[in-house]
């Protein structure tokens, strides 16, 4: 995050949602919008002009209509990491949050649009987004983790496999987890083997079990 403050881009399709996110961003003095698009290549082009802090992207976007704001999420993981995303929907679909999660939590946020009338509650994403953290939404996790009842699924873990798990959640590969806490592969993938068992993850077809844990220890977090 800029010194100055967050620099924001907002990018969707719809004029009366777009002026309303940008209404709502600019109650925050911190906060600058600094440019808006309405579909996938003017928001990837206004975003590598601008460079902005933090990307505020509908999921369903010109030209297909369909997952150009995971899309844009993806793309700037690589070119411009350095630029959180929050993707704001009406939908809680497991491949969405697949989609936004791959490769680590850190900088990025899944909003349902009905939070831009509370606007205190975008504009902390907005702040916890641009300095790494991860904003879900309490009622996407219910959608995605509709059977976990367990307040606190994690109490089951080590406490090596909760260090294992937040270094998943930053994004960590294998190798990384290794490096970073100074064990072999061999003992991540056994620790993370364990943590899956212990949580009740299996394989779906609908959300991979990396994303699953992530999604799971996201929502064991302080709020």
């Amino acid at each position: 995050m800029n010194a100055s403050g967050v620099k924001v881009v907002v990018a969707e399709d719809s004029m009366l949602i777009r002026d309303s996110v940008v209404r709502a961003l600019s109650t925050d003095s911190s906060i600058e919008v600094v440019g808006v698009a309405a579909d996938y290549d003017s928001t990837l082009d206004m975003v590598h002009r601008q460079r902005p802090d933090i990307l505020v992207t509908d999921v369903r976007m010109p030209p297909t209509g369909t997952d150009e704001g995971v899309r844009l999420a993806r793309e700037l993981r690589t070119r411009l990491p350095e630029t959180g995303v929050i993707v704001l929907t009406h939908y809680a679909e497991s491949a969405y949050a697949t989609g936004l999660l791959d490769g680590g939590s850190a900088g990025r946020g899944y909003l349902l649009k009905e939070r831009i009338a509370r606007f205190d509650q975008l504009l902390n994403a907005v702040h916890v987004v641009a300095d790494g953290g991860s904003v879900l939404d309490p009622l996407i996790m219910e959608a995605l983790l509709p059977n976990r009842r367990d307040s606190d699924p994690l109490h089951r873990l080590t406490t090596r496999e909760r260090e294992v798990l937040g270094e998943i959640a930053l994004g960590g590969s294998n190798q990384v987890v290794a490096r970073r806490l100074g064990l072999s592969q061999r003992a991540v993938q056994k620790h993370i083997n364990s943590i899956f068992a212990k949580l009740g993850i299996t394989l779906d077809p609908a959300l991979d079990q990396r994303v699953t844990a992530v999604l799971m220890f996201l929502a064991a977090q302080p709020r």
